[in-house]
């Protein structure tokens, strides 16, 4: 028998899933809860010197469909905020999701809502609300960090036009190649340069 895809949910509760290819799902392993941010367990690499930035504001509506992974819509939530925060997107990030049958219940489709902040090299260094910032290097990809799954495939393809358009990357080297029912380590990978703010105001 093939082996059954996990479903990433939101609260760790049993839920009773829909039928798949004829057969009922049991109470799905790896279960999501909320958790750290950033849990990764290591800095990203510094690669340049600091530099003053902005932050600038973004709104971004996508549709997640997925055939090897299905969320409930707390699951894709915090899966969304937890790779903008890895690409140094700001800690007041919000995102929504609809469309799921119910709480606690996966769905193959879900429309998500998007707003955050992400930083920019300032155009006007005597601006008031200027950051201290730094390009940093990032790669996310199955496992790394660890909140990345080998199931993430789909999401992060989903994701290309709203990491690529309202990023400022260097370098973006953005792959996923997604089969349906099928997981690997090579499925995707997000290689780029990132702005992350710095603690302390600039001077």
């Amino acid at each position: 028998m093939g082996k059954m895809k996990a479903l990433r949910l939101g609260s760790a509760a049993f839920v009773a899933c829909c039928a798949v290819v004829g057969a009922s799902c049991a109470d799905a392993p790896g279960a999501r809860t909320g958790g750290a941010t950033n849990p990764s367990g290591s800095a990203p690499a510094v690669i340049d010197a600091p530099l003053l930035a902005a932050w600038q504001a973004h709104h971004v509506e996508f549709n997640y469909f997925g055939i090897t992974t299905l969320y409930t819509c707390d699951g894709l939530e915090e899966q969304v905020k937890r790779i903008l925060l890895q690409l140094g997107a700001r800690k007041d990030v919000k995102v929504s999701a609809r469309g799921c049958p119910g709480i606690d219940l996966p769905s193959r489709t879900a429309w998500v809502d998007a707003d955050f902040h992400s930083l920019a090299p300032a155009t006007d260094a005597s601006a008031a609300d200027n950051v201290r910032a730094q390009w940093t290097a990032e790669l996310l990809r199955a496992q790394r960090p660890n909140f990345l799954g080998y199931g993430d495939c789909e999401l992060v393809s989903e994701m290309r036009a709203l990491i690529s358009q309202n990023f400022t990357t260097r370098g973006l080297d953005y792959s996923a190649h997604c089969f349906p029912h099928v997981e690997s380590l090579d499925d995707f990978e997000i290689k780029t340069d990132v702005l992350r703010a710095l603690p302390g105001k600039p001077t």
